[in-house]
């Protein structure tokens, strides 16, 4: 994109910036004053910097299909960490082999400050950044790294199931139910009936958003201060839909472990308000609290509009997301 035209935050979306604004300073970049525009051409351009990124790639330890490089800030500059360097931030640029590749970055940027700022879901500090040529990429802060270095002790569920692709095969991190999740949650997490709720938010939002990449292993247990472990704040939540020919749930049981589904979903084939009400039920949500936690997601469409507005997504892109949004909003709140 052209930088001089910039007029929101690539943070936060507010208007009327051309650069990070200081509430995104402060929260992805220690208040640090830094430039939205990364010191390296696109890795396309650059046999150096292609160098460069693919050693990069090598020595970071964060799983999935997406490139993810290694970050760090080092005064007030952003640069690809060394060997034997603990990395703090994540970059991912665009991808390869999907629809509207280019469109990937801001698409998740987008979702993750929508559930943020909308619908108050903890996340992992983001934003948009770009190369000097003005392609943009995606970045975040790493959660699992301590202040003073070291790391908080993090378990994906994957592995709290005990599901690998040695014992499950290749597609192990999708056969399971959301069900089964929250049914962990209350094994291993002391203060459960807290995090549930936030976990049936996380997968009420997931399925408003149209985020099919929502498996096992994009949902941690961090550990606390306490020594505890609680629900890590959310991270790789992005519109899949815009981009694949996906399914209303990335897990392949959906919501529940057995064939359960509301007479909304017999009907139109997607899940409802009252799935989703028995869906609390089963993991322990409480009966009196699964009303008020559902009531967000039925409103605050304006809220929506307004940010998707303001992002970086092209304008054919802004109007699929909205109506993708839409037309889960209207599954959901179907009786």
């Amino acid at each position: 994109m052209n930088l001089s035209e910039i007029k929101y935050c690539p943070g936060t979306l507010a208007k009327g910036y051309t650069t990070y604004s200081p509430a995104c300073l402060r929260n992805l970049f220690n208040g640090r004053k830094l430039s939205h525009i990364l010191p390296y051409d696109p890795p396309q351009q650059s046999e150096e910097v292609a160098g460069l990124f693919l050693e990069n790639r090598k020595r970071i330890s964060i799983s999935g299909v997406q490139e993810k490089l290694s970050f760090i800030l080092t005064k007030n500059q952003l640069r690809l960490t060394k060997k034997g360097e603990q990395g703090t931030y994540i970059l991912k640029p665009i991808p390869r082999d999907l629809k509207k590749v280019d469109q990937v970055p801001a698409n998740e940027h987008l979702t993750m400050q929508i559930a943020q700022q909308v619908y108050g879901v903890n996340t992992a500090a983001n934003a948009l950044i770009f190369f000097k040529d003005g392609t943009p990429a995606y970045i975040t802060k790493r959660f699992d790294v301590k202040a003073e270095g070291g790391n908080w002790g993090k378990e994906d569920f994957a592995s709290l199931a005990g599901l690998t692709k040695d014992n499950s095969g290749a597609n192990f991190k999708y056969e399971y139910s959301y069900e089964e999740m929250g049914l962990l949650i209350q094994k291993y997490v002391p203060a459960w009936r807290v995090e549930i709720e936030k976990y049936f938010s996380r997968v009420v939002f997931n399925y408003l958003f149209s985020n099919g990449d929502a498996h096992l292993k994009n949902f941690s247990l961090l550990e606390s201060t306490e020594g505890d472990y609680m629900l890590s704040p959310a991270y790789d939540l992005i519109n899949t839909n815009l981009h694949v020919d996906d399914a209303d749930f990335a897990l392949d049981k959906g919501l529940f472990a057995d064939d359960y589904k509301s007479q909304s979903c017999k009907k139109t084939g997607h899940a409802a308000k009252s799935d989703f009400f028995e869906f609390a039920l089963r993991i322990g949500v409480t009966e009196s609290r699964i009303e008020k936690l559902l009531y967000p997601f039925m409103q605050k469409q304006k809220a929506v509009e307004t940010l998707s507005n303001s992002s970086y997504l092209n304008p054919d892109s802004k109007r699929g997301f909205l109506l993708r949004y839409n037309t889960r909003r209207n599954y959901l709140i179907a009786q």
